[in-house]
């Protein structure tokens, strides 16, 4: 049976219509995997002589006291970036296969994700490091085990988060609450959960825990699915009670207001442009890399553009980058009726200038590493709004990748959002102004390479019209191509 469906599995991605893009696709996402499983275990080999000698402390309690963090970190990709790969369940059902076994295949598909395996190459190392450099192999062994556990048991919460976003957003404020606390020296939790985890390295047996944890988590996520595989029960799709909301504030942007409303709705009420929302929120915090002094790679002058950059445009890039493909479930009757591409696109424009403005504001706190660093981050908010607000935009015509606007996941983007066209964007989004301030830092000073990037928005505010113009003909160009991808489901 396992057999049948490997191999079923294996026909559907050789006959599907986009099998040539998948597996180009497939093959820059190996070598991405290959530069992170070396990254891995380099880590995993080296990491424990690194502490013992910068640290002077004991390896594996140092470890232990991260692990916790560790466990939430990557628990929070997987809720982010990873799909759950289940079989194509409905045309089973009428054929002669047990529940259990279409269940347990589906979970096991999880289990050899590459979420889980990337961990081996880092904690498989290091346990065998432990081992030579004498560490008893029982309970080193059973440290192992209850890592791998842990592991696999964030693969199975997550299963069950995908579908209950409120827990999820909860205790991720908790978690940020408490690394406050710990930043500042208030509370520190890793002196409570640490001693959790070395308790089960010097008493072994207690590795049962943890390993009986996973195994409920997957009976428990064994018996959801199996009550669940129903055509008309937990395979149906959701239906839930349209509400109106009262967005008549918006009537004073006129002819626009129709599509800003129409956003607005869009991000409340769907799981996928939440998401985006969420992950800009996380992009006000990039700058902390360059601005803290943590890493000396980020020390130079013209790293605090680019940080501006992605501080002030996370809602840009997360959103803005995906238009018009927030629309693609209804794009075809849009485009049968009288729509002006103008007024469709200004609506867009101005959801990502807000956006921009926003997170600008909310930056505010870099005020603390000094005035340099948030006029890095104003100059930074100028250009995005007089330049990559439009480069996004021109660029989404060319992206025609259909978004289901019930899943969060693939938030990043989707294989046909990569093409190159859509590279060559990235060329006025990134590079130009950081080539812009260095050529004014190095020549007259910084104020003047702050000036230049600062001047590049103005104009690209100046010239706003006859750019839209040009985006307003590319997108009729490109518009039956864009409704045909748009009705592709393979």
């Amino acid at each position: 049976m396992l057999k049948t469906f490997i191999s079923l599995q294996w026909k559907s991605f050789f006959r599907a219509a986009s099998f040539q893009t998948n597996l180009a696709i497939k093959i820059l996402m190996g070598f991405l995997a290959l530069y992170f499983i070396v990254i891995f275990t380099a880590l995993g080999t080296f990491s424990f002589h690194i502490i013992k000698d910068q640290l002077n402390e004991d390896p594996l309690r140092v470890v232990n006291k991260i692990l916790i963090f560790y466990l939430i970190a990557d628990l929070v990709i997987r809720y982010l970036l990873q799909r759950m790969p289940v079989v194509n369940i409905k045309p089973l059902l009428a054929l002669p296969f047990s529940k259990n076994k279409i269940v347990h295949f589906s979970l096991w598909k999880t289990v050899i994700s590459f979420f889980n395996v990337i961990h081996a190459f880092f904690f498989l190392p290091f346990f065998i490091v432990l081992l030579v450099e004498g560490y008893p192999p029982i309970q080193a062994t059973a440290w192992f085990v209850m890592v791998t556990a842990l592991i696999y048991s964030n693969n199975f919460i997550n299963i069950f988060l995908n579908d209950v976003d409120k827990v999820f957003y909860a205790a991720l404020t908790i978690v940020a609450v408490f690394a406050g606390l710990m930043y500042y020296g208030v509370f520190d939790i890793t002196k409570f959960i640490a001693p959790v985890f070395d308790w089960v390295y010097d008493h072994p047996l207690w590795v049962v825990i943890p390993v009986g944890v996973l195994a409920g988590l997957y009976y428990t996520a064994f018996r959801y699915f199996k009550n669940r595989l129903y055509l008309d029960d937990g395979l149906q799709r959701k239906t839930q009670e349209a509400t109106s909301e009262d967005l008549s504030w918006l009537n004073r942007f006129g002819s626009l207001a129709v599509f800003l409303k129409n956003d607005i709705k869009l991000i409340k009420r769907n799981k996928r442009s939440r998401t985006s929302v969420l992950m800009s929120v996380f992009f006000l915090f990039y700058g902390f890399l360059f601005f803290s002094g943590g890493l000396e790679v980020y020390e130079g002058p013209i790293w605090r553009i680019f940080a501006g950059i992605f501080v002030t445009g996370g809602f840009l890039f997360t959103f803005g980058q995906f238009v018009p493909s927030w629309d693609s479930s209804y794009y075809p009757l849009m485009m049968s009726q009288n729509i002006k591409y103008r007024d469709y696109l200004n609506s867009k424009w101005w959801l990502i200038v807000i956006g921009t403005i926003i997170s600008t504001i909310l930056a505010s706190f870099y005020l603390y590493y000094g005035w340099e660093v948030y006029l890095a981050i104003v100059v930074s908010a100028i250009y995005n709004l007089g330049v990559n607000s439009h480069m996004v935009l021109w660029g989404g015509a060319y992206i025609k990748t259909p978004i289901d606007l019930t899943s969060a996941k693939r938030a990043f983007g989707d294989k046909q959002a990569f093409n190159l066209k859509t590279m060559l964007f990235t060329i006025p989004k990134l590079v130009l102004p950081l080539a812009l301030y260095g050529a004014g830092h190095y020549t007259l000073g910084p104020n003047f390479g702050y000036f230049l990037v600062a001047l590049a928005g103005i104009i690209g505010f100046a010239f706003k019209d006859k750019v839209f113009n040009l985006i307003e003909k590319v997108y009729k160009n490109e518009k039956y191509k864009t409704l045909v991808a748009y009705k592709q489901n393979s």
